[in-house]
């Protein structure tokens, strides 16, 4: 039953003991117990807001991330229509040149073939009149070879040029 009932002689030194241990706690113990748990609150705030900036700085750099690959994104379609601009304007000229280079090889192509012709009509008409006057010759020797015979050319000669005037 002692231990259900203590003496009054214990209870008074268990309250003198736990009031001198209250009063050292209450002034060494507490303010350092209070003032960690304020060093800890001020780093857990302190934690919290620069995790705050953090996010709202990753958001930030986030947003210029977008905007910075929607400029690449115009910057690559501009270039790239350039390029198409480029391209179309290149194989045009090309085509032109090309064309310009043909009609100019046919034009010379035509030239060369009517000088060609020229000059082989020209040959023709040489080696015909060549021919003829081979001939004409020996038809005339044949022919003139008396006096008579010269008289009738001269005759009929003279004939078809007053025939022609």
């Amino acid at each position: 039953m002692e231990l259900l009932m203590p003496s009054f002689g214990l209870l008074f030194w268990m309250t003198l003991v736990f009031l001198i241990v209250l009063v050292i706690m209450w002034r060494f113990g507490f303010p350092a117990v209070s003032k960690m748990v304020l060093e800890r609150k001020k780093f857990i705030d302190d934690s919290l807001q620069q995790a705050f900036e953090a996010k709202e700085k990753l958001a930030h750099i986030q947003e210029e991330s977008e905007a910075i690959l929607q400029k690449a994104r115009e910057k690559q379609a501009e270039i790239l229509n350039t390029a198409k601009a480029t391209h179309d304007t290149i194989v045009a000229k090309a085509k032109d040149d090309a064309r310009e280079e043909a009609n100019k090889l046919i034009a010379d192509a035509k030239a060369q073939i009517e000088a060609e012709k020229s000059a082989a009509i020209q040959d023709i008409r040489s080696q015909v009149a060549e021919l003829s006057v081979h001939i004409a010759e020996k038809v005339i020797r044949k022919k003139l070879s008396d006096d008579s015979s010269q008289m009738q050319v001269i005759d009929n000669l003279l004939d078809e040029i007053s025939v022609k005037k």
